[in-house]
């Protein structure tokens, strides 16, 4: 299907936010507690883990994940960006909505 790629992105960054999330509120925080706090598998977040490593949100040390430096910048910049994708989002729902049936 046509979203079926888009809904697995979304699920997907949605796991990775949650994940973002409980390392904000309850850092230093290891693998295990992570997959207790959020339901989610070890091996799910552990790669969740990361990605968000990759992109500096999150940082290992010996106690667990702590957040990262660019954690700032990315929540300031996250409204921009989700405003982006709602624009996209409305657009295709108009072009879907002018299509004849």
């Amino acid at each position: 299907m046509l979203l079926e790629h888009i809904g697995t992105e979304l699920d997907l960054t949605e796991r990775h936010f949650l994940v973002l999330k409980k390392v904000i509120e309850e850092a230093p925080i290891g693998i295990l507690k992570l997959a207790e706090v959020t339901g989610m598998q070890s091996h799910k977040v552990r790669y969740s883990l990361r990605v968000l490593e990759q992109a500096n949100l999150i940082k290992p040390s010996a106690q667990g994940a702590v957040p990262g430096e660019a954690v700032p910048k990315f929540l300031e910049e996250f409204e921009r960006e989700f405003e982006k994708i709602n624009e996209k989002l409305s657009r295709i729902r108009e072009i879907e909505a002018s299509i004849p049936r």
